[in-house]
């Protein structure tokens, strides 16, 4: 069985995980995942983490293929590393390197003062979602709960 690694698996919190959205575009995919990171607390301001995650994404999509996308930003907003994960069923066109739509959105932001331990994220979720089965699990989630448990399941 594929592992997330324990650092990540950390930094993704029940509530940050969601299934079934159904997202028109990629604004309101960004709208939707900086939402999630905004959870349980509601501290980190949405508003403004949107706006981070689209100058990255303005940089280049961070569709990475195989129906998997990944926004991300740094800013002093956050006091550590979070992610949160959205799964839209349907697709949303992402500008994905391979041209398909996501289907898997996982969200990571961190403080800027962590460059590294966000590199490590990003690295984790790339691998942990290169794997067809984990994707395919996830997609075929009943609900939220269980999506979290094929995330952070061993």
């Amino acid at each position: 069985m594929y592992r997330l690694p324990v650092m990540l698996a950390d930094l993704i919190h029940p509530e940050r995980v969601r299934i079934g959205l159904t997202l028109g575009d990629k604004d309101a995919a960004l709208r939707a995942i900086s939402s999630l990171l905004t959870m349980p607390e509601g501290a980190v301001n949405e508003e403004i983490l949107c706006e981070v995650l689209g100058e990255r994404e303005r940089l280049a999509s961070t569709g990475i293929g195989s129906g998997v996308a990944i926004p991300h930003g740094r800013f002093d907003g956050v006091e550590e590393l979070r992610a949160a994960v959205a799964i839209c069923p349907a697709g949303v066109d992402f500008d994905a390197v391979d041209h398909l739509p996501v289907t898997i959105l996982v969200g990571i932001v961190g403080p800027k003062s962590m460059p590294q331990k966000h590199l490590a994220a990003l690295a984790g979720v790339s691998r942990v979602l290169r794997n067809e089965q984990k994707r395919n699990a996830l997609l075929r989630a009943v609900d939220s709960a269980d999506a979290y448990r094929v995330l952070t399941e061993s």
